[in-house]
């Protein structure tokens, strides 16, 4: 399956008693089926994995598969610090019907992840998976960046599909398009840099963002691809003020309260992360008020 379009990397939802809502979950999921979205990515950086369980990894994968609308990209994030564990997650993801693992590097023992581990790392998990593999960089959370003589050595491995690359550095971004294959498919993660990362060889992006405001991205994404640049760059520069402030200033509580305010559901996220203050909740209304009336004269 060819991956590109724009992805969202789907937000977990908890009840008020902290327990996973998969019924809030399917709500959400019949909503997205109704748009343009290319797939979703689950248990991902903005769905809160590290605070999941293996029982609740399990289950949110299933219900996922369950409720997604046919011919939609799955994609599973499965990795952890362990080979093993990573090996049994992607095997699981595998079993479901999923189309990509999403693999994270390790990072816990952070100064001894030399190029050395990470290839190793990664060639172990390909050569087990019965599904593709995508390398995950997102240094601003594991504080490890896959650098592109790492991306190049793994783009060789047959079953290392592609990248989400989320540090958005768009210069590291193009040096590694310029040293791995045409068939190595890369995927933004920072909705700041969609456009550019595109003009430059990425096939579309998979955004905690397109959590809610997925017809704007979509409607970015068209633009991109049909190479209408005046209003490409347009919609990029409307979308930065809610990506910066709410993605990445109040992170996952901002967006899950974006979402609660559009009507998705965001509900509450896990403990040590905090729910927004009220003067915060003003600022998500504000952006995200703003940026529909703004999107109103662009998007048709």
């Amino acid at each position: 399956m060819m991956l590109n379009g724009i992805i969202p990397a789907l937000t977990t939802p908890f009840d008020e008693n902290g327990a996973l809502a998969v019924d809030r979950l399917r709500e959400n999921i019949i909503r997205y089926n109704a748009t343009g979205l290319s797939g979703y990515l689950v248990a991902g950086s903005t769905g809160e994995t590290p605070f999941l369980d293996r029982a609740e990894f399990d289950r949110l994968l299933s219900a996922v598969r369950e409720f997604a609308a046919p011919g939609r990209i799955l994609i599973a994030g499965t990795g952890v610090d362990s080979v093993a564990e990573t090996i049994s997650r992607t095997e699981f993801a595998a079993k479901l019907g999923y189309h990509f693992a999403l693999v994270c590097p390790p990072c816990f023992y952070k100064p001894m992840m030399s190029s050395l581990v990470l290839v190793e790392y990664y060639r172990r998990v390909a050569d087990a998976s019965r599904i593709p593999i995508l390398l995950y960089s997102v240094p601003q959370f594991t504080g490890v960046a896959l650098e592109a003589d790492v991306v190049a050595r793994l783009s060789e491995h047959p079953n290392i599909a592609g990248m989400k690359d989320s540090s958005g550095n768009v210069d590291r971004l193009g040096q590694i398009l310029a040293l791995v294959p045409d068939n190595f498919h890369v995927m933004t993660g920072a909705s700041t840099t969609i456009y550019p990362s595109m003009a430059i060889g990425a096939k579309g992006a998979i955004l905690a963002l397109a959590d809610f405001v997925p017809e704007a991205c979509v409607a970015l994404y068209d633009a991109i691809v049909a190479g209408e640049s005046a209003k490409a760059l347009e919609l990029q520069r409307r979308l930065i003020p809610a990506s910066k402030k709410i993605v990445g200033e109040f992170g996952i509580s901002g967006v899950k309260y974006a979402m609660d305010f559009l009507r998705y559901y965001g509900g509450p996220a896990r403990r040590p992360l905090l729910p927004l203050g009220e003067a915060q909740k003003r600022e998500v209304e504000a952006l995200v008020s703003k940026g529909a009336t703004a999107f109103a004269g662009v998007v048709e």
